[in-house]
């Protein structure tokens, strides 16, 4: 293993050949010095193409990731700005399929580029914020660049060898941070009605944001709540602080607390460091079907641009615009909908553009991110529409209900031909 002590005699060109297929740790586990560096010497070595899952570094856009190709499972984060560039190229999966295909080489990984936490006392480092897929990658790569940064907690879950590291890079710089959204009279709104189904011994699954800020925010009443998920946010600190998460209740990984990424500020990552109630695990763990089935009471919340009257959901694309991804949310969605007393909640505002587009619309503008036979709630600002097990008819019905009342009278016209026909 090579050791560099200053980033700045890092030389990447001893590592990496021209035309290499390079994987990132993402999210706030991208390694940001790293990502520096091949921004600065990717001319010099050609050809080059990364896959990232979600950036939110903001080192990413079209002027700084010129020398190398870019591709995503979304463009989360950052990457909108290379998607809105169209220096995005997008690779319909779910996240859960990413470290799978990278093992079948269907995900091309000639270098692994990570940053994990110091060393433990055995020569094991952390992956620290993130898990995901990127045990896959190093156990494919040619080559291991780790940044060694010692502002990155050491996590309990998947340890990284220093034997498997061809360069260590050893920074000290803080890691991404993403503060918590600002939660707006819509979002209190949304969260209000989805809260309700989360009760005492529920398994929560939720991404970061506003809406979710705010659902987690209104469960300091409930008891023994759980976490299985594929990211947390800061909202988990303060839910295990006042007692409220104890994970006591879950029919596996009692009193643990199980997520794929930590996507938050320094106060959620001084909390999980060496945090024994926290596991990190790769998306064959947190996503994986047979685990998720083992879960009662699983409640599951996602959001979306878009749902049509019969309840598909679109969560990707609004008209020519790549704004979001596949991401975990089909796994959820289903293990939240069959879990015996659980809910898969889709979360989405009513309107878009200042209110003056419906998000309940008769045709989706983008893809079928989640198909309708998948879907069990959908909330908005207006209400809950249980969707699960009821037909088109009633479906259509129920999600104009929950539509904002600007756009409800063209909503039933749409409608008319579905409940008249009953398809």
């Amino acid at each position: 293993m090579k050791t560099v002590s200053d980033a700045r005699n890092l030389d990447l060109g001893l590592f990496l050949r021209p035309g290499d297929r390079i994987v990132l740790g993402q999210a706030c586990g991208e390694p940001t010095t790293l990502v520096e560096a091949l921004i600065e010497q990717g001319p010099g070595i050609g050809g080059l193409s990364v896959f990232i899952a979600t950036s939110f570094s903001g080192l990413l856009g079209p002027e700084t990731a010129g020398s190398f190709s870019t591709s995503s499972m979304g463009a989360i984060g950052a990457l909108r700005t290379l998607a809105k560039a169209h220096r995005l190229s997008v690779i319909p999966c779910h996240v859960s399929q990413v470290g799978p295909m990278i093992e079948a080489g269907i995900l091309g990984c000639d270098a692994a580029l990570v940053q994990v936490s110091p060393a433990d006392e055995d020569g094991n480092h952390s992956f620290g914020l993130i898990s995901d897929y990127v045990r896959a990658a190093v156990a494919k790569a040619r080559v291991v660049i780790a940044e060694v940064n010692d502002q990155v907690p050491y996590t309990h879950g998947e340890l990284l060898p220093a034997a498997e590291i061809d360069c260590a890079v050893h920074i000290s710089r803080p890691p991404v941070e993403v503060p918590p959204a600002r939660i707006g009279e819509t979002d209190q709104a949304i969260a209000e009605y989805a809260a309700a189904y989360i009760e005492d011994g529920s398994v929560l699954q939720t991404g970061v944001g506003a809406v979710p800020d705010a659902i987690l925010r209104l469960l300091h009443d409930r008891r023994d709540l759980g976490v299985h998920s594929g990211m947390l946010g800061d909202g988990l600190v303060e839910l295990v602080e006042a007692g409220v998460v104890t994970n006591a209740r879950k029919n596996i990984d009692r009193g643990i607390s199980i997520n794929g990424a930590l996507i938050g500020t320094r106060r959620l990552y001084e909390f999980a460091d060496r945090n024994p109630q926290v596991r990190m695990c790769a998306t064959s763990y947190t996503h994986d079907p047979a685990v998720l089935a083992r879960l009662d009471r699983l409640v599951t919340v996602n959001s979306a641009m878009e749902v049509d009257l019969t309840g598909q959901v679109n969560a990707e694309q609004s008209g020519p615009s790549y704004l979001g991804g596949t991401g975990g949310q089909v796994d959820f969605v289903r293990a939240g909908a069959r879990s015996r007393g659980g809910h898969a909640i889709i979360a989405l505002p009513a309107t878009a553009k200042g209110g003056t587009i419906s998000r309940i619309t008769a045709s989706l503008s983008g893809p079928v991110t989640t198909a309708r036979s998948d879907v069990d709630v959908i909330v908005t600002e207006f209400g809950a529409a249980e969707l699960k097990g009821r037909t088109l008819a009633e479906r259509s019905r129920r999600l104009i209900a929950v539509a904002h009342p600007d756009f409800r009278e063209d909503l039933e016209r749409e409608a008319h031909t579905i409940q008249r026909r009953g398809f």
